[in-house]
């Protein structure tokens, strides 16, 4: 599982941004009031690259976190769809190979549910991860058995054919899930926010009397988007999370069978 950012509380990361922040717009002030007025012009066209800068960075790693959200959503709505045309397919299957394929894609079903409840520990998403394998196994040697019977059956070839693609889509959907944006990439967002700030506090030093007002509500709202573009980035956790909704309808629709 991914470490570094991810393991941190957003409220936390946002709070300890927007003082750093701060600081860094405060002691910019500091060092432009001593400066005096010598070269105003040079700094503004300073502070507006790297404004610049800082916008382009920060539609950059939206567009990485967004596309990454999706990824994980489109995920989930394939490995329920793989899922319910398995469990459809093992209807098919006669006595006993279809009640037992069933309840094992039941608990399945219920396992990738119970993993996106509540954020597990390194652990714990290993032994989960190993508890699909298994039931793959299970209903891998459901399949296997009904080949030996008779390979010519065409549900045992249906049900092998979904069998393949749902063991496939939960790699996928494993491979969503660990994808983030770099921690390298949001360190630097942070850098280079700092020094915007810091530029920003050093323009309004500059001229002496100016208000702090516009500079901390710009912080503001830069701690704001990049908080946003966090919480995209997390799977399970934070204010924005990835519907289950496709898998809950899944294990209701199994559960009547």
């Amino acid at each position: 599982m991914a470490t570094g950012l991810s393991d941190y509380n957003l409220l936390a990361i946002f709070l300890i941004s927007l003082v750093v922040l701060l600081a860094a717009s405060e002691f910019g002030r500091w060092l432009g009031m001593r400066a005096g007025e010598r070269g105003g012009d040079q700094v503004m066209t300073l502070e507006s690259a790297v404004l610049g800068l800082l916008a382009l960075m920060i539609a950059f790693t939206f567009a990485m976190a967004l596309s990454r959200f999706e990824g994980r959503r489109d995920a989930v709505l394939n490995e329920a769809n793989a899922i319910g045309t398995t469990a459809l397919r093992a209807r098919l299957l006669p006595e006993p190979h279809n009640t037992e394929a069933l309840n094992l894609l039941r608990d399945y079903v219920k396992l990738r549910l119970d993993m996106t409840q509540r954020v597990l520990t390194p652990a714990e998403f290993d032994a989960a991860v190993a508890r699909s394998s298994q039931i793959h196994e299970g209903l891998w040697q459901q399949a296997m058995a009904m080949a030996a019977k008779d390979s010519g059956i065409v549900p045992t070839g249906l049900f092998i054919q979904s069998l393949n693609e749902m063991i496939d889509d939960q790699e996928k959907r494993l491979t969503a899930f660990r994808n983030r944006v770099p921690n390298v990439v949001l360190l630097t967002l942070y850098g280079v926010a700092a020094i915007a700030g810091a530029f920003s506090g050093y323009a309004g030093g500059l001229g002496k009397g100016s208000s702090r007002l516009p500079v901390y509500v710009t912080i503001f709202l830069i701690c704001a988007v990049i908080l946003l573009i966090q919480d995209l980035d997390r799977p399970s956790t934070g204010f924005i999370t990835t519907s289950q909704q496709p898998m809950i309808d899944t294990a209701a629709a199994i559960a009547a069978y």
